[in-house]
């Protein structure tokens, strides 16, 4: 019997995205791969998900994660040295993720993702007093201000007035892929949700880490549902190609 009704296609890759602009892919540099055999099978298992193109940001934590443009460089060139024997087609660099409390001080020596963007993190549940005039500062010097996973920040989700003043200043958000799974928990998923809503995205990121945020993304990715619920979204990765 002939069927009128067609299944609605399915998207099960990364294609759309563009870039990854957050990832801790760069071995034996931060909490992310542990080696470079690691960092190899997570860049090429992105890659296998559509994912050409490959920013890495490494935290920059003075007191947990002391990295400098030095540490990150020296990381990056293995990767691409690895990388080039495997005559890979994927393009791979490197900035930074740089977290922001009240003892940061601005300069003009930070690593950026391109044009001057610079990603940063905040605490996930203490508060950043003089946060808004450290943006200020920096974008005063020329960055463009991305702050990564806003959903994740404790001290926003029941006050989203401050999430709209960071918007009014210029500021961009980066949403986490896993974020809209429920991968970090439901009330991350419902505030993301809230912020796809109002349009304040800017660009989207893996931020994976391990083998567990690639499970995940995998699953969410080939099964259509991260593409079903994000995936027509106007993020802007690709204008950073």
């Amino acid at each position: 019997m002939i069927s009128f009704f067609k299944k609605k296609q399915i998207i099960d890759d990364l294609n759309w995205l563009g870039v990854d602009i957050h990832n801790h892919l760069l071995p034996e540099i931060d909490d992310g791969a542990a080696d470079l055999q690691q960092s190899l099978n997570f860049i090429n298992s992105l890659k296998n998900l559509g994912v050409e193109n490959f920013i890495c940001t490494p935290h920059i934590y003075p007191d947990l994660y002391p990295n400098t443009p030095v540490t990150i460089s020296s990381a990056l060139n293995k990767v691409q040295a690895a990388e080039t024997l495997a005559i890979a087609s994927h393009k791979i660099s490197a900035a930074a993720e740089y977290f922001v409390d009240d003892n940061f001080k601005a300069n003009d020596q930070l690593l950026c993702i391109a044009d001057n963007y610079l990603l940063i993190e905040i605490p996930y549940a203490s508060e950043v007093k003089n946060l808004e005039q450290i943006i200020f500062d920096l974008q005063i010097k020329g960055f463009k201000v991305i702050l990564a996973h806003p959903e994740r920040y404790l001290n926003y989700y029941k006050n989203h007035d401050r999430l709209s003043r960071l918007k009014e200043r210029n500021v961009f958000f980066q949403l986490n892929l896993l974020s809209v799974s429920g991968y970090y928990g439901k009330d991350i998923r419902l505030f993301a949700e809230y912020m796809l809503s109002k349009k304040w995205y800017d660009f989207a990121g893996t931020d994976l880490h391990h083998e567990k945020h690639l499970n995940e993304l995998t699953k969410i990715v080939t099964n259509g549902f991260l593409f079903k619920s994000i995936g027509n979204y106007a993020f802007q990765n690709k204008s950073l190609l």
